[in-house]
């Protein structure tokens, strides 16, 4: 038996890990998105154990990306979206910190119907071509 706490997890999930757009989209009235939420969070309810949701979500807590980036000399291409609501691009984080990696470029996907905020990086179509320049260059 899961605590509740993992229902309201999952519900914050799913405003999280995608964009306005799409969820309008998908869920346009108040009674379609009871229906897309409750069927998401039933699934995960079915699937995903507390306890591991927990750990992962600890394991993220403290990191910081930010130590020894100059260290990095490997070509280096930091991707995010535009619509990314975990780590918005609105607040410069990427482009100040990627100045500090020797060969690192920084990359944000504009908003478009096929970006999924966070959950962006699943949709390798989106930044394919980088990864394959990325590949490329560390050729080299």
């Amino acid at each position: 038996m899961q605590p509740p706490s993992l229902r309201t997890a999952a519900e914050m999930l799913w405003f999280m890990s995608s964009n306005p757009l799409l969820r309008q989209k998908e869920a346009s009235t108040l009674a379609k998105t009871d229906e897309v939420l409750d069927k998401f969070v039933a699934d995960i309810m079915k699937t995903d154990d507390a306890n591991d949701v927990l750990y992962a979500l600890e394991a993220s807590r403290d990191y910081d990306p930010g130590l020894d980036l100059e260290k990095i000399r490997a070509p280096l291409l930091a991707v995010n979206t535009a619509d990314d609501l975990i780590n918005p691009p609105e607040l410069g984080i990427l482009e100040r910190e990627i100045k500090r990696v020797p060969h690192g470029r920084a990359l944000v996907i504009p908003l478009s119907e096929k970006t999924r905020g966070h959950g962006s990086h699943t949709n390798a179509a989106l930044w394919k071509d980088e990864l394959v320049g990325l590949l490329v260059e560390s050729e080299k």
